[in-house]
């Protein structure tokens, strides 16, 4: 139980703080906290702006990659926030975190501001809290997968009005911390975590009652849920958000840099001949660190890499699940890509640990992404808990202009409602007319990208696009099968986040600024930049669609006697097996030679900073199609996220242009004979 927690003599529960314990403040003004590491007075939450605490707290930040190369939880948090580092003047670089900081500082409350735990689903982020003796954390919000990990492990959340009645001395209820979540999650916090509460239920001690909602129209996320409920078979049950439920999954994955925790939890807790009731509806992917010994920065963690793959392939021979392993060195492709290809398919219920998973959505399958415990929980019992989440809704009209993509609607989304938590731990439906203008692949990218918009997972109505793209690579399902599976929202579901019309022709080609993806803004806004690297990959940017537009401009610049400027380096790495032999097919293997591109097998690598492609000085800049730009995950240079079309003629041109069709052929064409010459 949280030790925070303590019973009164007439039975109440209620939340104090530790005599002697401290309470640590992330500002914005790095200098401030290390003050306080450093044990030079302690803070009142009184005496804090809450705007000077820091905002969007990622869990790279939290737990960079390489302290994710452990999986024991104490070592994790060793170097706990080992990812915050100062940025200019003397300490330039330096981690405000050294190793020991957070365990050695007596906290057990941490403070921050908006967006807490955004990025990957790493559970590692508020492990390294826990395990350091942190057991409050405060912010003025969450992001859901941070928000459900911590919930997972028995973390208290709370307010800064709270937090500074704390420190007044006051006892707090406990249902005051509680009171806003469901029962069940109220008692998996009250328990101290998921495990504990899980063997609660086992025993009988609680119970999840079914929903009893009314019937109402239902959006597709709560169709979904609604179709899965354990016990709701043969009959048409109803939800709403806030419902909790017991829901089957259809099936899940791991990856080598998440499998080993889980392994460690189920022996852990049922000891080291557990077993799984379905292990053929999950899988394991050898896809993230497949590059790692190829980073030079990443060579001290060989043997712990080692470690983890090694791991992965116990846990796959001990329970049987599907094995996407690395055959010869080579990796089927990124897990995300290899799910939406062979088995995610419409009406879905699919869990993985990894932040991407709701990659899966643009199939028309609810998927999202949740931590190593939470995971271990399902794959052992089939089914997990789910508090029905909220919606909201993006009609899509028209087309977008030919020198646009997906990535730049959702860079635009992130910059528009994301920044304002429109989408914040909501479902983000996407359908409309437009949506038929959007290729398979194009859709995957808005749902890939859901988990940059803090929301709890992206989903997209299925048409005959989909079906057409999903026979394709169900062979000898017939049709008809396939299309009984769609799933699509009621007339007159109610979003809590509003539906909002976007018109696709008004969408301009957009750039993510270092730091953060809702950084956004329209790619002539920027300033001329010259770039080190592009980079044209990751499970955002390796698909069929993807590799057309990387061809498209590259096509053109080698047509134009053009190629890859010559300081810059560009990367093209393909999301999957599949895509590899469709570009084969096309013949664009040649055209990347021709341009003087660097061509990657399936996997990821540089997103993570774990494969070709990453910086390796801080002057160096990078423009790069992948999902996600926090300081330092794809190396210690400055990144850009833009869409193919943009990386790849930014390759071309040596600075961050915006591309037009053509563009290269009509700069020819203006040169005079003599200047050809």
């Amino acid at each position: 139980m949280n030790p925070l927690i303590h019973a009164r003599p007439d039975g109440r529960r209620v939340v104090r703080l530790t005599p002697g314990r401290r309470v640590l403040f992330l500002f914005k003004d790095h200098e401030r906290t290390e003050n306080q590491l450093r044990r030079e007075g302690d803070l009142h939450m009184r005496d804090v702006a809450s705007a000077d605490l820091l905002d969007d707290v990622n869990t790279d930040a939290m737990t960079p990659a390489w302290v994710c190369f452990r999986h024991r939880p104490e070592d994790i948090a060793l170097d706990a926030y080992a990812g915050i580092v100062h940025k200019g003047g003397a300490k330039d670089g330096q981690r405000v975190f050294p190793t020991r900081a957070l365990i050695d500082g007596g906290f057990e409350v941490i403070v921050s501001g908006a967006r807490k735990g955004t990025g990957s689903s790493r559970e590692t982020a508020p492990q390294c809290e826990k395990w350091s003796g942190i057991h409050l954390v405060i912010a003025h919000s969450f992001a859901p997968i941070h928000e459900r990990n911590n919930i997972n492990l028995g973390q208290l959340m709370g307010t800064y009005a709270q937090l500074e009645r704390l420190q007044n001395g006051e006892e707090i209820p406990l249902e005051e911390f509680t009171g806003r979540y469901d029962p069940v999650t109220r008692a998996i916090l009250e328990a101290g975590g998921l495990f504990p509460f899980s063997s609660l239920y086992e025993a009988g001690k609680v119970s999840v009652p079914a929903p009893q909602t009314k019937g109402r129209p239902m959006t597709m996320a709560e169709k979904i849920i609604a179709s899965h409920l354990v016990g709701g078979e043969g009959r048409v049950p109803c939800v709403k958000p806030g419902d909790l439920c017991l829901a089957r999954v259809d099936g899940g994955y791991s990856h080598e840099f998440t499998t080993a925790q889980v392994h460690y939890f189920l022996q852990q807790e049922y000891g080291a001949q557990y077993k799984l009731p379905n292990p053929g509806k999950f899988a394991v992917f050898e896809d993230h660190l497949l590059y790692a010994d190829g980073v030079a920065k990443m060579a001290p963690f060989s043997a712990s890499i080692q470690t983890l793959r090694d791991l992965q392939r116990e846990f796959q021979r001990h329970t049987g699940v599907r094995d996407f392993s690395a055959k010869n060195g080579i990796s089927p492709g990124i897990c995300h890509q290899v799910a939406r290809e062979q088995f995610v398919d419409p009406g879905d219920f699919i869990q993985a640990t990894d932040s991407h998973t709701c990659m899966g959505g643009g199939n028309n399958a609810l998927t999202w992404g949740v931590g190593a415990t939470e995971y271990a929980g399902l794959v052992h019992a089939g089914f997990t808990f789910v508090s029905v989440p909220e919606s909201i809704r993006f009609e899509l009209h028209g087309r977008l202009k030919p020198e646009v993509t997906a990535k730049d609607l959702i860079l635009h989304i992130l910059a528009t409602f994301a920044v304002r938590e429109d989408t914040l731990d909501r479902v983000m439906e996407f359908g409309g007319p437009g949506l038929s203008s959007l290729s398979m692949d194009e859709r995957a990218t808005l749902c890939n990208m859901a988990t940059e918009c803090s929301a709890k997972s992206g989903i997209c109505e299925a048409d005959d696009v989909a079906l057409e793209w999903l026979a394709a690579r169900r062979p000898g399902v017939d049709r008809a099968a396939i299309r009984a599976r769609f799933v699509a929202p009621d007339a007159g579901a109610h979003y809590d986040g509003g539906v909002h019309a976007i018109d696709l022709a008004t969408i301009e080609p957009m750039v993510a600024e270092p730091g953060d993806p809702t950084y956004g803004k329209n790619v002539a806004a920027l300033p001329d930049i010259a770039i080190d690297i592009a980079y044209a990959g990751s499970c955002t940017a390796g698909k069929e669609h993807d590799l057309d537009f990387y061809a498209q401009v590259l096509s053109e610049a080698v047509e134009a006697g053009r190629r890859v400027a010559p300081k810059v380096r560009m990367y093209i790495q393909f999301g999957s097996e599949s895509v590899r032999e469709y570009a084969r097919g096309k013949g664009y293997l040649d055209v990347f030679q021709k341009a003087g591109v660097t061509v990657i097998e399936p996997g990821c690598g540089a997103c993570i900073g774990c494969g070709p492609g990453v910086s390796d000085a801080k002057d160096q800049v990078t423009v790069s199609a992948i999902n996600r730009n926090f300081a330092g995950r794809s190396g210690p240079g400055r990144l850009y996220l833009a869409s193919p079309l943009t990386v790849a003629a930014s390759a071309v041109e040596g600075r961050i242009v915006r591309y037009a069709p053509g563009m290269f052929l009509r700069a020819t064409a203006t040169v005079s004979p003599s200047r050809k010459s």
